[in-house]
C-alpha cells in the first residue's frame, strides 16, 4: 500500500505511550511462530568440576564488560511515562551489570527529552543508544553524534523495521540507501553501531553485507517475542489491519537468526521472546555474545513495581548462572564448546560448514 493511503500518523508521544499500554499485555505476541530457542536442548554434566561460585558469566559487548551475558533490550522513550521505566530499568541494569538500551529517540531529534536521561542512575552501565535508519538517513552524522552525547550512550542501535513501517499509519516505507547510511555511520560515528531488527530476525545474506561494510555488532530481534506487525495491526483501521493480521507472524525465529550468523565474526544480542535465563543460555549456546530481555521486564514492572522487576532479574540470572553449571561450562565461552542438540525444525536453519553442525550432533 503507498504511503499516501495511510491513515495519518499520530504524534509520536501518543504512539509511543500506546506502544507501552500494548506490551504491557500479552495481546501483541506472536501467535503461531514461536523464536525456536526450545529447540535446543543443554547437555546435563552430571560431573561438572566445578562449584557454583566459580561461574564467570562475564562478557564483552561493545567494548564493555556485562557481569552477565544479559541486556535489558529497548522498548520505550519520548514520554513522561517513560521516564520512570527507563530509569528503573536503568537502575537495575547497572547494579547488576547488565546493559540498558533505550526505545526509539526519534523523538529527541525533535526536542523530546523525556525517558532518555538516565546515567545519572546507571553511570557505569553499557547504554545503547537507538534510532531508526531511515531517520538516520536524513539526520546528519553531528546530530546523531550530538543525539549519543545528550544521552551518554555507549552505541548505537540502528533499527530495521520494515515490516512495522508497513502496517503502521503513516509508516516509513522507504529504505533505499540503508547501507550506505550504515556505513556511513560506522565509519564516522565516536560509538559502535549495532544494526537491529525490531521483530523480524537478521539473515545470514545481511549479515555478510553488514561485514563487508565493517559492522561488528548486530541485534537478532527475532520472530516468537513481541511482534511489532502486531502491535501496528492494533492501533490500526481497516485495510491495514486485515494486512497486519497477514503478517503478525512474518520473520526470522530468534534461534534462526543467531545460528545463521555465528560464524561471520558478529558480536550477538539475541532479543525477540527472550522470557528466562534457560532461554538466553540457549541462545549463548548458539553463539551469541549476550541475550535481550524485553517484554518480560517490563510487565514485571507494571506488575509487581521496581520490586517485582528486581525478582525477575534476579530469577532470570540465576537460571543463566545455573545452565552454565549443570551444563559444565564455567563461562559463556565454554558453555558454546559443548555439545548441544538441536531439533529438525532449527537444524534447517544451520548454514552447511557451520561448525555448530559438529556440536549440535546432526
Amino acid at each position: 500500500m503507498p504511503p499516501d493511503s495511510h491513515d495519518a500518523p499520530a504524534p509520536i508521544s501518543s504512539r509511543k505511550a500506546e506502544h507501552i499500554a500494548l506490551c504491557e499485555t500479552d495481546d501483541v505476541a506472536f501467535r503461531a511462530q514461536t523464536n525456536l530457542l526450545d529447540e535446543v536442548q543443554l547437555v546435563h554434566d552430571a560431573l561438572p568440576e566445578l562449584a557454583l561460585e566459580d561461574i564467570d558469566l562475564s562478557v564483552t559487548f561493545c567494548g564493555k564488560t556485562l557481569k552477565a551475558p544479559l541486556i535489558i533490550a529497548a522498548m520505550t522513550g519520548g514520554t513522561a511515562q517513560a521516564e520512570s521505566i527507563n530509569r528503573t530499568l536503568a537502575d537495575v541494569a547497572q547494579r547488576h551489570g547488565l546493559g540498558f538500551g533505550f526505545g526509539s529517540q526519534r523523538p529527541l531529534l525533535s526536542g523530546v527529552t523525556e525517558g532518555y536521561a538516565v546515567r545519572d542512575v546507571a553511570p557505569d552501565a553499557l547504554i545503547l543508544g537507538n534510532l531508526g535508519l531511515v531517520q538516520a538517513r536524513e539526520t546528519s552524522t553531528a546530530a546523531i553524534e550530538r543525539l549519543i552525547t545528550t544521552c551518554g550512550a555507549d552505541a548505537l542501535c540502528l533499527h530495521l523495521n520494515p515490516a512495522m513501517e508497513v502496517i503502521q499509519p503513516g509508516g516509513d516505507v522507504d529504505f533505499r540507501d540503508g547501507l550506505k547510511t550504515i556505513t556511513r555511520l560506522v565509519q564516522e560515528l565516536s560509538v559502535p553501531v549495532v544494526v537491529k531488527e525490531t521483530g523480524c530476525g537478521l539473515s545470514r545474506d545481511l549479515g555478510r553485507r553488514l561485514v563487508d561494510v565493517g559492522v561488528r555488532w548486530v541485534d537478532t530481534s527475532g520472530a516468537g517475542g513481541t511482534s511489532w506487525v502486531g502491535v501496528e495491526t492494533l492501533r490500526a483501521k481497516a485495510d491495514q489491519r486485515a494486512l497486519g493480521e497477514r503478517f503478525w507472524d512474518w520473520g526470522i525465529p530468534t534461534a534462526a537468526s543467531v545460528v545463521q550468523l555465528a560464524d561471520l565474526g558478529l558480536g550477538i544480542c539475541a532479543t525477540g521472546g527472550v522470557a528466562d535465563g534457560l532461554a538466553a543460555a540457549h541462545a549463548v549456546a548458539l553463539g551469541a555474545t549476550a541475550a535481550g530481555v524485553a517484554r518480560p521486564f517490563l510487565q514485571a514492572l507494571s506488575q509487581g513495581g521496581p520490586e517485582g522487576l528486581e525478582r525477575r532479574v534476579r530469577l532470570v540470572l540465576d537460571e543463566l548462572r545455573f545452565a552454565h553449571f549443570l551444563s559444565g561450562a564455567r563461562t559463556p565461552a565454554a558453555l558454546q564448546a559443548k555439545p548441544i542438540l538441536v531439533g529438525p525444525r532449527l537444524a534447517r536453519w544451520i548454514p552447511k560448514g557451520s561448525p555448530l553442525r559438529d556440536r549440535a550432533m546432526l
